[in-house]
């Protein structure tokens, strides 16, 4: 059993950075919490979060319980200010190959997912990274008291994707397998720069043919995180968690609220809960 210590940042009445009507110790919350719920769609993984709350465990206390612990990976997750723009993340001064590698995977798979500004993998002696027993990562998620980072910290869809790019590299790094998706046939999830005429030559096969198979999809806006059906026949299927609705499911993976509905049979209010594993492709 894979273990992972989800670390937001700040918290209670430590606010973190603030700009532009955002505070760090929400956005941490929320990207942290996120990462959590998704990585709950995985096999042999567990997570224990430093804080679920408004609170604020003090920076010991955070290395502290996850090397008792015995966590596998520390991941603290947080936003930058100061005048900059751009995502960053940090792994401690000396620090293993194995490290190394995480950081290489998390920060590649973030920025397939996002469009902001590359600032590198960098190093340092922060607390979190140096008192860690484990491989350990922080990451920077944009500045906030850059205007156009925090038009993006604004939006559900971006937060979203950070916490999904953070997942695909802790999934590349320990081989996690899903256990809520049932695949039968070949898909690809779009990432920066794809086109369905590279996608069709990657996979052998026919613009024609994946419009067929995705009908919903144009072809000149591919959506960074769709999941492109390439061939076969495909039912997906998900295990809901919280923060999960129908009308989001129906967008992440490009169906529609009447199809989720009718395959499910819900109710007329689209009610689905924690824990139920629905059809959703």
């Amino acid at each position: 059993m894979v273990k992972i210590y989800i670390d937001p940042g700040h918290g209670g009445t430590d606010s973190g950075t603030v700009g532009n009507g955002l505070r760090e110790k929400d956005l941490t919350l929320q990207i942290g919490t996120r990462i959590k719920d998704i990585l709950a769609g995985y096999k042999n993984v567990t997570t224990k979060m430093s804080r679920s709350g408004d609170t604020y465990p003090s920076l010991s206390t955070r290395t502290n319980e996850a090397n008792a612990w015995g966590a596998d990976f520390f991941l603290s997750v947080h936003i930058n200010a100061g005048g900059g723009t751009g995502y960053e993340d940090y792994i401690y001064t000396s620090t293993s190959k194995e490290t190394k590698t995480y950081q290489d995977n998390i920060h590649g798979e973030i920025m397939k997912l996002i469009n902001m500004k590359d600032r590198g993998q960098k190093t340092g002696d922060l607390h979190v990274l140096r008192e860690s027993s484990m491989p350990a990562l922080l990451t920077e998620n944009g500045f906030i008291d850059n205007t156009s980072d925090a038009a993006q910290l604004k939006k559900s869809s971006f937060i979203e994707a950070i916490a999904q790019g953070h997942v695909n590299g802790l999934v590349k790094s320990f081989n996690l397998k899903m256990k809520d998706e049932e695949v039968s046939g070949s898909t690809h999830i779009v990432v920066k720069g794809d086109t369905l005429y590279s996608i069709a030559k990657k996979y052998g096969t026919t613009v024609a043919k994946l419009q067929t198979l995705n009908p919903k999809v144009e072809a000149d806006s591919l959506q960074i995180g769709l999941k492109l059906i390439i061939s076969g026949s495909t039912s997906t299927f998900h295990k809901v968690v919280k923060g999960d609705t129908v009308s989001a499911l129906a967008k992440k993976y490009g169906s529609t609220i009447q199809q989720i509905k009718n395959w499910n049979d819900l109710d007329s209010k689209y009610t689905i809960t924690i824990g139920r594993k629905i059809r959703v492709k």
